[in-house]
């Protein structure tokens, strides 16, 4: 049996009509809704998949919330990267258990989160926001979705294209508006074979960053996007949704040669 859900704890409450909602649980809590209040306590103590039912009788699920979940809901300074997007950095970027990994554009914490928990426990995520209040904000959703902020994240304030102290980095993840200033940053912090990966909106900030990387010792650059379109299944009536998410951004990936002559 998983561990029932506690006071501090997220939920996801989901309705009848699929319409989710992202909830922090405290003792004598209520959440309102256009269908009736619902009391925390009924959460409170209950396993994950248990229905509560809110003033009116209308049914929710509770569940927990996934990664995907909060970044959706949480509160945001900078866009967020999305969760398709996030898919696609983690697997073209190989982010790994044990990788060290620099990481710029903070933003708002949505990737930030995805890449403290594929590098695991002894792994190492840097990353700098040069916003003070994103980095805040950022700070602030990496406590509430992990409790804290973890010993294998590392969070500052400053412009990466100033420089870095690390060197024997694995790879650097980027989310700027102008990536191709940080690739001297990054061939100096690059370990040999490690990967570059930014995460752009428009062809001519692609265009920029693949001109800076084949020019600087960096090979193997691909650059992808990820359209999403998902589909109404309900008995016969089976047919794409009339909304999908479409272009978000683009992502590039090269490997480091490592420092030439």
């Amino acid at each position: 049996m998983g561990k029932p859900f506690d006071a501090g704890d997220k939920v996801l409450l989901i309705d009848p009509r699929a319409r989710r909602y992202l909830v922090t649980l405290k003792g004598a809590g209520r959440f309102d809704t256009h269908a009736g209040s619902i009391e925390h306590d009924l959460v409170i103590g209950s396993q994950p998949g248990t229905t509560v039912y809110s003033t009116s009788g209308r049914p929710f699920i509770a569940l927990r919330p996934t990664l995907a979940d909060f970044v959706l809901k949480m509160p945001r300074g900078a866009q967020v990267v999305y969760p398709k997007d996030i898919g696609a950095i983690l697997v073209g970027a190989d982010i790994h258990p044990g990788a060290r990994v620099l990481e710029a554009g903070t933003g708002s914490g949505s990737l930030t989160l995805a890449l403290v928990r594929a590098v695991g426990d002894h792994g190492l995520v840097i990353s700098y926001e040069r916003r003070e209040d994103f980095a805040e904000r950022a700070r602030a959703n990496v406590s509430s979705f992990l409790g804290g902020v973890p010993a294998q994240l590392e969070l500052r304030e400053g412009d990466v294209t100033d420089g870095v102290p690390e060197t024997g980095i694995d790879r650097v993840v980027l989310d700027l508006p102008e990536p191709w200033r940080v690739v001297p940053v990054a061939t100096r912090a690059l370990a040999p074979g490690g990967i570059f990966c930014s995460y752009v909106p428009s062809v001519v900030q692609v265009s920029q960053v693949t001109d800076a990387l084949r020019a600087a010792r960096f090979i193997d650059v691909q650059t992808s996007e990820t359209l999403v379109r998902t589909w109404h299944v309900e008995g016969p009536s089976v047919r794409p949704d009339h909304r999908m998410v479409a272009h978000t951004g683009f992502v590039t990936t090269a490997r480091f040669l490592g420092p030439g002559e």
